[in-house]
């Protein structure tokens, strides 16, 4: 980075926190006299070296750099992992090891789409994670349209023979990405449930919230007593198409080739590096976010910007000094977009210690602005939890209840009783570039990444510190 680009980039940071403090409020240690979690002296330190750093701006960009595209179990994700060792032992976390696991694997191929009639013209397709291949010839067939999931998941059983089905359904944009799940059953299973009914293959609405013409990509799954057919997603753009066509009363006959491969079994693996407590180094917090990414993109906003916010947390402590009472383990979860494997893979090898993680988060929602602490404690530990709340209260962030598994590599975790919480982020617009070609560096923003790291920061030196036993008995295992 160019001292020219370090100075702008500190002066905008500088202007960032001054606007927070004029729009939202200043918070100062008077405000909160009986707390004594409030803006101290340290978290005022920790917070400044974060608002007024790159840290977790700097790592991203490493990344999608120097490696680029990480699919689970690819040649780039194995030199992700070595990327990441370095980076852990650099900025001076100890114990930090690769933990291998398994993960099948699966490259794409070729993939065209092109409406052979009433008006020929190409589309925009790539190939849902985990597919099956067309015949190298591909397949051509009239298509049969639904315009949503459940309007195939209630037709008929059968008839849908020697037909390609189009599976439409607008994603809804939320700042918390609450419609993300509505929209991804038909990625998840409308193979299977086309599958059922006949037909040859399916083409869906990509899962974004777009207009630009890049296709979203993720994983799909097959149910083991279909048979499995091919499927691909569309741009939203060439969606509209197809539609309008529709509209018109024609019959459209498709042409679909994709030559996607499943590459066997193949080594992934989580990177982990630890902060030791330094009065209960047995107990651990638990922060990351996930190392692989898809192939079509360099991975950013998921999940590049996630390692890059944790470990940057966890750098300031170092580089400040500070000795938390807890260990403070940061993971970069490898295999997340093919299933969560790294996730599970953790989870199984620690089982017989996961009584000793009192608390877990991940970040993987992209590197907007966090707006608000998420949890569902209650009893002395939630109390904590508004401190640090307040805490945060002059960057925009709020306390809001709800159930929350921590992010999505924090499920199995949260599943087998490990309390979660999660730093909310502004994702309105996340879904934009969620699994496309879209995904890329220049769509971080500083500012935004500098008050994501003096959150993060912020939480794991005040819950570490906190002397509470956060497995409140009311702690939900819900992992929406």
């Amino acid at each position: 980075m160019t001292s020219f680009f370090k100075t702008a980039l500190l002066a905008s940071t500088l202007i960032f926190a001054t606007s927070c403090q004029t729009t939202m409020g200043t918070a100062t240690k008077a405000d909160y006299p009986d707390n004594k979690y409030g803006l101290t002296d340290t978290v005022e330190r920790i917070q400044a070296m974060a608002l007024n750093g790159s840290y977790g701006y700097d790592i991203t960009e490493s990344l999608t750099t120097e490696i680029g595209q990480r699919l689970a179990g690819s040649p780039e994700e194995a030199k992700a992992r070595e990327w990441a060792v370095e980076k852990f032992k650099a900025v001076g976390l100890e114990n930090v090891r690769i933990e291998e696991f398994v993960v099948k694997g699966w490259e794409r191929g070729l993939e065209t789409a092109e409406i052979v009639s009433p008006f020929p013209q190409n589309l925009e397709i790539t190939a849902l994670g985990g597919s099956v291949a067309t015949p190298t010839s591909g397949i051509t067939a009239d298509i049969a349209y639904f315009p949503t999931f459940d309007d195939l998941k209630n037709a008929p059983a059968g008839g849908l023979e020697g037909k390609i089905v189009f599976i439409s359904g607008r994603m809804e944009k939320a700042h918390d990405g609450a419609g993300y799940g509505p929209a991804n059953r038909k990625r998840q299973m409308g193979a299977t449930e086309a599958g059922k009914r006949g037909a040859l293959a399916v083409v869906i609405r990509s899962v974004g919230t777009d207009s630009h013409r890049f296709p979203h990509t993720g994983q799909m799954r097959y149910a083991e007593d279909v048979k499995p057919i091919p499927i691909g997603a569309l741009s939203a753009p060439d969606a509209d198409q197809l539609e309008r066509i529709l509209k018109r009363g024609e019959t459209i006959r498709l042409k679909l080739t994709m030559t996607p491969r499943s590459t066997g079994d193949l080594i992934s693996g989580n990177v982990v590096g630890d902060i030791i407590g330094s009065e209960k180094p047995e107990e651990i917090i638990l922060i990351g976010g996930h190392l692989d990414s898809w192939d079509l993109g360099t991975g950013a906003v998921d999940d590049a910007a996630g390692v890059g916010i944790t470990l940057g947390a966890a750098q300031i402590l170092l580089e400040a000094g500070l000795k938390p009472k807890r260990t403070i383990r940061v993971v970069a979860f490898g295999s997340e977009e093919v299933g969560l494997v790294g996730a599970f893979a953790y989870a199984d090898k620690h089982k017989d210690n996961l009584k000793n993680h009192v608390l877990a988060s991940e970040s993987d929602f992209g590197a907007g602005k966090v707006y608000a602490l998420r949890t569902s404690v209650q009893g002395p530990a939630r109390a904590e939890l508004e401190n640090i709340q307040k805490a945060l209260s002059h960057l925009g962030v709020e306390m809001e209840d709800g159930q929350t598994s921590g992010g999505p590599d924090i499920i199995p975790l949260y599943r087998s009783g490990v309390p979660a919480i999660r730093l909310q982020q502004d994702g309105f617009d996340y879904f934009d570039l969620h699994h496309t070609h879209d995904d890329t560096f220049d769509k971080i923003e500083p500012e935004a990444m500098a008050q994501n790291v003096a959150a993060w920061v912020t939480m794991i030196w005040m819950a570490s510190e906190a002397d509470v036993d956060y497995r409140d008995p009311s702690e939900s295992s819900d992992d929406n």
